[in-house]
């Protein structure tokens, strides 16, 4: 039996190979596909199975792209309603590879049609060697119910499906469609790729609740917003199949400019956040490159059905996030910006400048009363420690346009924008400036919690008082 992983650094997105007698089966795949294909071609097997443990919300699939280039069959969920040519799967179903066999297991709650996949390698043994969780469970944590369901129901059916593990012995090995840093799970999942159900029985915390409305309770009280392209990727992913990825156009710099000035196209930079606020193009957002989780923060501040133009620290970066918008369901992207900031620069078009701040500087303001400090981090972060004058607007929230409590501070004084440690804060500063704010202080390293290291009281909150 041949078993290879494969992941998504920037989603933290994990997908399988699993072959025997020269035939594979994909798991979950990626938009990217070239890695199953290489491995295939370096191993001697054919892809002949693509297996999909249920219709993602947080990424697009690359069923259809592998599927056109090798001729596999996808299999998915009866339940999933689809609208491509595909085997439909239910409970107890079986894909055999060899002396592999993958039979599936419903597990619903992250969403109705979910299931999860037990392996058996009979050269072996004929128990279950590995279980595919999909986005049920995780290392260390539990899948998010409320993507599809309402979500008290996901949890109760969550909770239902646990159940489903009781049975199986300790050694069965956890491999899951998410590590840490997806959206698809809460802040105990694990960056570590595989687990065991022994282990996970032992101290993952969810695993050891055993009255159903503790564990609804505990499930539901984690308060990540919601992205707003959830639906549009689950439709992207039941069909038609997409087989093309989107052409990577080299765009002159003039050409952008005509593009992005007017408001036809969203230009979004991949640079590292200084860079991005020493010089950048007027109404550009800074998405920064340095970080994973690209593709997610873009699809929470533009629109998938926007015309998008990328740039970055070189083309060849510039083309890789174009592939990273892809696969959270951006199509219409026009191109990249050829030769970045320096082609920008040699057709002298005009660049906007940020005026950058570390945190010592911003906490020597903030005692002048120099400066109004806009908070962009989450609401659990606010309520651990904040500064008792600052104005508090999640990120995500500029995406819908500015706040009337922030407009009304777009004035002489200057509007100082921080996060935890720069990412969050440099995305909002753009996004502020891109809808006109002039007076605009990024805080480019570190953030809201380092002002109590330098003599900056922070106010806590109970979960009740905001």
């Amino acid at each position: 039996m041949f078993f290879r992983e494969i992941l998504n650094e920037d989603l933290g997105c994990a997908s399988y190979i699993v072959a025997d007698g020269g035939r594979a089966a994909v798991v979950d795949p990626k938009w990217e596909i070239d890695a199953y294909l290489d491995i295939a071609r370096d191993h001697g097997f054919r892809l002949t199975d693509i297996i999909e443990t249920h219709n993602h919300a947080d990424h697009v699939s690359g069923h259809g792209r592998l599927s056109a280039a090798t001729g596999a069959t996808v299999h998915v969920a009866r339940a999933a309603e689809v609208a491509y040519e595909h085997r439909p799967l239910g409970e107890g179903d079986a894909i055999e590879l060899g002396q592999v066999r993958i039979v599936a297991l419903a597990t619903p709650g992250h969403r109705p049609e979910h299931l999860s996949f037990l392996v058996e390698d009979r050269s072996r043994a004929p128990s279950p060697w590995v279980l595919f969780s999909g986005d049920f469970l995780f290392v260390g944590d539990m899948a998010r119910p409320d993507l599809a369901l309402e979500p008290t129901e996901g949890a109760r059916d969550i909770f239902q499906s646990l159940a489903r593990l009781q049975e199986l012995p300790d050694y069965v090995e956890v491999r899951p469609a998410h590590v840490g840093g997806s959206l698809c799970g809460g802040s105990g999942m694990s960056r570590k790729p595989d687990s065991t159900l022994g282990f996970e029985r032992q101290y993952n915390a969810y695993l050891n609740i055993r009255d159903e409305s503790e564990f609804v309770t505990a499930l539901t009280s984690d308060e990540t917003p919601q992205p707003p392209n959830v639906a549009h990727i689950v439709g992207l992913n039941r069909g038609p199949l997409l087989t093309e990825a989107v052409t990577a156009r080299a765009l002159l710099a003039a050409h952008v400019h005509e593009l992005v000035i007017p408001g036809h196209a969203v230009l979004i930079d991949g640079r590292d956040q200084r860079e991005f606020d020493g010089a950048h193009a007027p109404g550009a957002i800074n998405i920064t490159m340095n970080q994973s989780g690209v593709g997610t923060r873009a699809a929470w501040m533009v629109d998938p059905e926007a015309m998008v133009v990328t740039m970055a620290d070189g083309d060849e970066h510039a083309r890789a996030m174009i592939r990273m918008l892809e696969a959270v369901g951006f199509r219409n992207i026009r191109g990249y910006l050829a030769g970045g900031m320096s082609a920008w620069h040699s057709a002298q078009l005009p660049i906007e400048t940020t005026l950058a701040v570390d945190v010592p500087t911003l906490a020597e303001q903030l005692r002048g009363r120099e400066v109004t400090l806009l908070d962009v981090r989450s609401e659990a972060e606010w309520r651990q420690g904040h500064v008792e004058d600052a104005i508090h607007v999640p990120y995500q929230q500029l995406r819908d346009g500015v706040p009337e409590n922030v407009r009304a501070h777009d004035g002489e004084q200057p509007l100082a924008v921080a996060c935890s440690g720069g990412i969050r804060s440099t995305i909002a500063a753009s996004m502020l400036m891109r809808a006109g704010f002039k007076n605009i202080e990024h805080v480019a390293d570190g953030g809201v919690p380092g002002l109590a290291r330098e003599g900056i009281e922070l106010v806590r909150e109970s979960p009740d008082s905001h």
